[in-house]
């Protein structure tokens, strides 16, 4: 079932599901990226991480091979934003910050999520920062369920939620031009989601849509440029960031973070879907 102009698949239940299956395998590749992450372990070490995991579930790595990617994480270290190639030489050291992120397919199904992760002891400014980003996210997904659940919620009330959270949370640019999106049978689709913006604006939160909210923060100046490898964003000013994202999908009774292993359960408590309730991640 598709909405028309902007060509929104919503899902069934059952297809949910089945991206929920895909979610899993992309939050045990982030968690157990997590738990390598340290001074001397390269980008590609996480890399092959995150292989080896999505591998195992019977999933494929649906970065590797996406318009040309080579990797089957985004891994940017410090100012780099996102889609940072992974290699052998970025090795990681004591007080940097990395955002991963992260996605699978599997039997047709696509889940994408992303964490921000300090490497040994990291400035605590730094970590406030990836803490706000978190909880921006997190806003953006509750003010979705709650749209959802009242009838009148908009695409934009979830960007709004975003950007008040951030601001909130300190003085940190919002990057422009990069954002969520929805997410199904490909990992992007319609629509785009702004990290910014007024509410009440675009298509309406009801059962069925699912979308990958990202905020993406920098510590300065909110304008970024690509680097010539035709993939790696940086902020212009050099400014550390943080990115991170996970994918949810609205149902009859409450939201579902597909790529959380709780299902989104302990930041949004009742609003969480009963299916959540009968699930049970794999460790």
């Amino acid at each position: 079932m598709r909405r028309p102009q902007l060509d929104i698949q919503l899902k069934t239940p059952d297809q949910i599901e089945k991206m929920r299956a895909a979610g899993l395998v992309v939050a045990r590749a982030l968690r157990r990226m997590r738990e390598a992450v340290a001074p001397g372990v390269s980008t590609a070490d996480l890399d092959a991480i995150a292989e080896s995991t999505i591998r195992e579930a019977g999933a494929i790595p649906s970065f590797k091979g996406y318009h040309g990617f080579p990797a089957s994480i985004c891994s940017s270290v410090n100012q780099q934003v996102v889609h940072a190639i992974p290699a052998s030489a970025q090795v990681l050291q004591e007080g940097d910050l990395i955002s991963i992120d992260c996605g699978a397919v599997l039997n047709g199904w696509h889940g994408d999520a992303a964490i921000t992760v300090g490497v040994g002891e990291v400035d605590p400014a730094l970590l406030k920062m990836a803490a706000v980003a978190e909880d921006a996210m997190w806003a953006g997904i509750a003010a979705a369920a709650r749209g959802a659940a009242s009838g009148k919620g908009r695409l934009t009330d979830i960007s709004h939620a975003v950007e008040n959270a951030v601001r909130k949370g300190g003085r940190y640019g919002i990057v422009d031009g990069y954002g969520g999106h929805g997410i199904g049978t490909e990992m992007h689709q319609d629509p785009h989601v702004l990290n910014h913006g007024r509410p009440g604006k675009g298509p309406r939160l009801v059962p069925g849509l699912a979308l990958a909210i990202e905020p993406m923060i920098t510590m300065g100046s909110p304008r970024t440029v690509e680097l010539g490898d035709g993939w790696t964003v940086v902020t212009r000013d050099g400014s550390m960031a943080a990115h991170v994202e996970h994918s949810m999908a609205l149902l009859d009774d409450g939201v579902w973070v597909l790529t959380a292993e709780d299902g989104g359960r302990a930041r949004l408590g009742d609003l969480v879907t009963s299916r959540q309730s009968a699930d049970s991640p794999a460790h």
